[in-house]
């Protein structure tokens, strides 16, 4: 089952192309209510401790979960663990980033983590497309509200990286944390671009002219 989860930050719409479908299981965390009507969504569960939205107005059919405001996780922490309890196979995040720099990075972290859920997810705010990948690849379809596409270490060392399609293209080469700026803002020449990482772990962000 696919999930998408709305949450706070900027967000763009015309460049967020995901739409949920019948079957999909929709969560809004807290002010991501707003981001979720702001495509004409409303959710089937909405998650939060409201300090952001504020107390919630009565939402006929909407399952409402609330939670201390003084917790170890995050509104969208604790919104993509429902999901997952609640059998999504995938996830779909709108929103989270543009918004605090901290919440942007524990977003980007949780990626990882449903990852380690066998949970794929993107994170989209209509001018960044975030994905995480360990020992695996990713295939960019070229999409006009995305120019640039990025691979951005997470391990010391990511080995046997290899770009097609791209501008830039790299056979088994090995990418270095510390040395990021090497694999940033390459672009899409075909009709997508194949990522592999043959040992480590990455962001792979896609990204727009701001």
């Amino acid at each position: 089952m696919r999930a998408f989860l709305y949450t706070g930050g900027e967000v763009f719409p015309e460049g967020v192309s995901e739409r949920p479908e019948p079957g999909d299981l929709v969560i809004a965390a807290d002010s991501g209510l707003r981001t979720a009507r702001m495509f004409g969504v409303e959710p089937t569960v909405l998650v939060g401790d409201f300090d952001s939205l504020g107390e919630p107005e009565d939402l006929p059919g909407v399952e409402m979960i609330r939670v201390p405001a003084e917790k170890d996780d995050t509104d969208t922490q604790l919104a993509a663990s429902v999901a997952c309890r609640r059998g999504a196979t995938s996830l779909v995040i709108v929103g989270g980033f543009g918004g605090r720099l901290d919440h942007s990075l524990a977003n980007l972290a949780l990626l990882e983590d449903l990852h380690g859920r066998g949970v794929p997810a993107i994170i989209t705010n209509g001018r960044i497309r975030a994905r995480y990948v360990k020992d695996d690849g990713a295939l960019l379809v070229r999409d006009a509200n995305f120019r640039y596409f990025s691979v951005v270490p997470i391990s010391e060392k990511v080995k046997g990286v290899t770009v097609e399609g791209g501008k830039y293209a790299l056979r088994n080469a090995t990418l270095l944390r510390r040395n990021a700026g090497f694999s940033i803002s390459n672009e899409i020449t075909k009709n997508a671009a194949l990522i592999t990482i043959r040992k480590g772990s990455a962001w792979i962000l896609e990204c727009s002219d701001f």
